[in-house]
């Protein structure tokens, strides 16, 4: 007689194993699934393996063929896992952060980092140069005292072609600060060479940073987190200053290095609500872009200025469950341009 094939249903209900047990292992692997899913969408977001509709053009292309939309700018660069960002509206310029330096104040091996500040420079001037041969930025904000947001704003400012009006950094207060970052890191340094750079050139520093609302160009910014924590064994993260800037119906949120441990996520989300773009919080590092931040916020579009290998699977993984926002790294797109429109258009490889 011929052998009985039994369907996969028929099998599984034939199965010697307890119905409860069954069930339970039906769940588990249905979950597994779900999850290798969502993992495989989230680093196929964040490497660019999207579909066509979400991967940015190319930049240098798109210009040499007239292609390039029209609009105000955000230019994210690829300064590997450091921020160096430029707002550009109607001829003018504000730069946020600019980028790790190649200095090494205190001697440390593990503070020999790469450097971009010529990167950063000739990209300016690459870009902005006027008619005088001087590029002019309406102000410079150096989001916090950490060498991989303002550690190369000291040799920008020593460009006598580069022109700056004014310059936002809240100050530094070592005595809050925890101790591993006292000893082992070079805060203080590099916010002293900015300050001195700054006093230098005779440009107005701003240390007590403004709430009001104010204009670059038709770009609508208002800077949050602008308290000076006073709280003794912080991370300097939690001093660091957002940016958020409308532009018609288009709302963007530039994040820094601020994160969920003290609240100012949650804060922030609270108060400003959905977004278009969001600028994620510290590079896409843990303790940063928590899901209620992101529930509240729901960003279509999130950039992370970082190496490719940079961002936590968890920080990826809430973009992609709590959001579904489709992610661009700068390292893996060689800095982006989001030009702001009645819709965001992305352009990569931009250096």
């Amino acid at each position: 007689m011929a052998q009985q094939t039994l369907s996969v249903i028929d099998y599984y209900k034939q199965s010697p194993v307890p119905k409860k047990k069954k069930i339970i292992l039906a769940f588990v692997g249905i979950l597994v699934a779900v999850g290798l899913v969502l993992l495989c969408a989230s680093y196929g977001m964040i490497y660019g393996i999207t579909v066509a509709i979400n991967k940015p053009m190319d930049y240098k292309e798109a210009l040499a063929n007239g292609q390039v939309a029209t609009g105000n700018k955000i230019h994210f660069l690829n300064t590997g896992s450091s921020d160096c960002i430029i707002l550009e509206s109607n001829g003018h310029l504000a730069m946020i952060d600019c980028a790790e330096d190649t200095d090494n104040p205190r001697n440390f091996p593990e503070l020999e980092l790469e450097g971009y500040e010529q990167r950063v420079i000739k990209y300016v001037k690459d870009n902005f140069t006027g008619a005088d041969g001087k590029v002019h930025f309406d102000f410079i904000l150096g989001t916090h005292s950490h060498s991989d947001h303002i550690g190369g704003f000291d040799t920008l400012l020593q460009d006598e072609s580069i022109v700056v009006d004014k310059a936002y950094l809240k100050p530094y207060h070592q005595e809050n600060i925890k101790e591993q970052e006292v000893v082992e890191w070079d805060n203080q340094e590099v916010y002293n060479q900015m300050v001195d750079a700054v006093n230098a050139r005779g440009i107005e520093l701003i240390q007590k940073i403004p709430t009001e609302s104010f204009y670059l160009g038709t770009f609508k910014l208002r800077f949050l987190n602008t308290l000076e924590p006073t709280e003794k064994d912080l991370g300097e993260n939690e001093n660091a200053v957002a940016l958020y800037v409308e532009d018609g119906d288009k709302k963007i949120l530039l994040m820094a290095d601020v994160n969920y441990l003290d609240g100012d996520e949650q804060k922030i989300s609270k108060e400003i609500g959905k977004v278009d773009l969001i600028k994620v919080g510290h590079h896409g590092y843990g303790y940063s872009t928590g899901t209620t931040f992101l529930t509240r916020t729901q960003p279509k579009i999130a950039i992370l200025t970082n190496c490719r290998e940079s961002a936590t699977i968890t920080v990826r993984m809430r973009l992609t469950l709590n959001s579904r926002s489709s992610q661009y790294g700068t390292g893996n797109y060689n800095g982006i341009i989001a030009v702001i429109g009645d819709e965001i258009k992305l352009y990569n490889n931009i250096h």
